[in-house]
Order: C-alpha cells, then structure tokens, then sequence
C-alpha cells in the first residue's frame, strides 16, 4: 500500500476541488540554477549519463525539495528519452543542447519507427519513478511527463534545436501523409510512456507542447491538437478520486485555449503571453489551469517577484469571479541556468503567502 499524501493541493487542485494554498511547482526546477545539481551533474560526467541513472535522477528530483516548500515533485528527464529509445541516438552538445544521430525525413524512416518498450529500453524512468515515490514517502505528489508528439517530431525531423523549423515544417507543407505517420507512432509511445510512468507511480502527468507555439493556427490544429487530443482521450488514468490528472502545457498556446479544454486533460498550462484572467474565462471552468508567470520575473528583486506573484494570483481570481480553485501556480516556461535560487524561494513563499484563505 503507498504512503498517503501528506500535501495534495496539487491534485486537488486539477481536480478543481478547494486547496487551503495554490499549490506551486517550477518547470525546471531541478537542475542548473542550484549548486547542489552542478556538484551533481561534476560528479556524474554527462547530463544522460544522470539521467539514466535511477539513483542519480532520484537525487536531483529530490535536491529543490529540501530547499523550497515546494507542493511537487517532478522527475528528472528529459522529453528525448522516448525518440532515444526508438533508435535515433541522443546525445547533448555542450552550449548546442541536444542532437540526434539518426534523424526522420522520408517515409522510410517513420516506418522504421516503433514503440519502444517501456521496462526494458525505457526501465531507468521507471526505476527513477518507483525510488523517487520511496524516498517522498508521501511528502508531496510526484509528477511524470512527456514532449508532445509535435514537439519529439520536430527534434526528430530538424536532428536537434531549430531557429526557423524549416525541415518539418516543409515536411508539413511537402509530404504530410510521412508526418502523420511519425506523429501517430509517437503519440502511441507517448501514451504507452505515461501509462508506463503512471503504473511505476507518477501521480500526475504533463505532455511538454514546447514547439507548439511555432505552428500557425491552422497548422496547429493538423499536427499538434489532434494528437495531444488523442492522448488526452485515450491513456487510461482511472476514475473518481484515483484519477491520475493529466496536463497539457502549451508555449504559445493561447489561440487554442478553448480547443484544449475541450481535449479531456484535467489540466491546461499557459504562458505568460494571455493574461490568466482571460485564459480562465475563455475555458470557461472545464479544467484547471497552470501557470503563468513570466521566468523573467526571477530576475527581479524580492518584492518585484513577490508584486507579480499578487498580480498573477489576482488574474486568475477575477476570470474565475473571485474563486482561486482550480489554479496551479508556474512559471509560463522553465527557469534558466543563471538564476538566484534565493529568488526562488520568494516566490513560493510568496505563492502560499497571498493565496492562504
């Protein structure tokens, strides 16, 4: 039997259920900005290397704990993992980030392409997954995740980070018939990848739509909201309050809103380009929403970040007339490497400061 939570404003929270807090949790925020995680990263060698080290990842997942009043836990990954298992060959480039050494441009390759299997090639998240909920013993819930099938599409197509998108994008526009089949295989393993990860103990879920945000609209809604529909729909999460929430977080999301609401998730993540008050009454209350402070912010001094927190909890207060249910507080993308953890623990306190009822 698992160790009952001893904080779940998180989920009670995408269940849009009343939390005495808004709960919060940083994307990133385990990783680069905290010494602990480069003494780490010295010791480890490589960022794979911890990565797929279960001990490794259970440690760097647990390092922001210890230091902020934190209301998640998320795993240490990273969205490439899947594509890695597939055969494509992952690996990272110091100040280039990551690269593959096969890459996806004909439809010969998406028919090479197959779901990998989830305890063997992709065992290390899930060992990650059981060793981290071990060692929360219920302190807080423990939240699992994925790239979007766009978002692991375009890496997959363009062989690392792109400026202009060019390759999948005329891929799109050229050959749309060989993109649909790369996105229906990978959101079949996207799907296989958080069932496996909700199995092994993840109590949340978040599909990371990074490069949703370079489509236009109309593009959009082909290749990327079909497919984070379908995952939505159709990866088993159980029933009534075992329900395990799923989130789906968009950069440059805000013209779809509505549409994602819609999907089945429990939960949308925004950035910070729509104020949360409009996003709130655009979703009119069907799920919960994440986010969505600008990571920028952190730069500022403690009562610059600690005013944007109180703007940021009031938006979404006045699209939700008054109510702060149903809202997880978040940056609306990750942190940088060079920012001051110092910072960090403002805004959390803060977040739990203003929001206290």
């Amino acid at each position: 039997m698992s160790t009952p939570l001893q904080n779940d404003r998180l989920l009670r929270a995408l269940k849009r259920q009343p939390v005495d807090r808004t709960p919060v949790w940083l994307m990133r925020q385990a990783g680069r900005y905290l010494p602990e995680y480069r003494a780490t990263r010295a010791a480890a060698g490589s960022f794979l290397g911890m990565a797929k080290n279960p001990e490794v990842a259970c440690e760097i997942t647990l390092q922001p704990l210890r230091r902020f009043d934190l209301d998640a836990a998320i795993l240490f990954s990273d969205i490439l993992t899947v594509p890695d298992a597939m055969g494509l060959g992952l690996y990272f480039v110091d100040g280039e980030g990551p690269k593959f050494e096969r890459t996806v441009r004909s439809a010969a390759d998406a028919e090479k392409l197959a779901v990998p299997d989830m305890e063997t090639e992709l065992r290390y998240v899930m060992d990650a997954i059981r060793l981290i909920r071990s060692e929360l013993d219920g302190k807080v819930p423990l939240i699992g995740f994925s790239g979007s099938p766009w978002t692991l599409a375009c890496y997959m197509v363009e062989g690392g980070g792109s400026k202009d998108y060019a390759r999948i994008k005329a891929m799109a526009l050229n050959d749309p018939a060989t993109l649909h089949k790369l996105l229906s295989v990978n959101t079949d393993a996207v799907i296989a990848y958080l069932s496996a990860q909700r199995a092994a103990g993840a109590q949340a879920l978040q599909v990371f739509d990074t490069w949703g945000g370079v489509l236009s609209p109309a593009m959009y809604r082909e290749f990327s909201l079909p497919y984070l529909t379908r995952i939505a729909r159709e990866l088993e999460r159980g029933d009534g309050d075992d329900r395990t929430p799923l989130i789906l977080f968009g950069k440059g999301n805000a013209a779809h809103l509505e549409a994602l609401a819609g999907s089945g998730a429990e939960g949308v993540g925004v950035d910070w380009l729509v104020e949360l008050s409009e996003a709130r009454r655009r979703t009119g209350g069907k799920v919960a929403l994440q986010g969505n402070l600008d990571p920028a912010v952190l730069y500022g001094s403690p009562e610059a970040i600690r005013n944007q927190v109180r703007l940021t909890l009031d938006s979404y207060a006045e699209g939700a007339g008054g109510s702060r249910d149903g809202h997880v507080f978040n940056l609306g993308h990750g942190m940088s490497p060079d920012m001051n953890p110092d910072h960090v623990a403002v805004l959390v306190d803060a977040v739990h400061e203003f929001s206290a009822r």
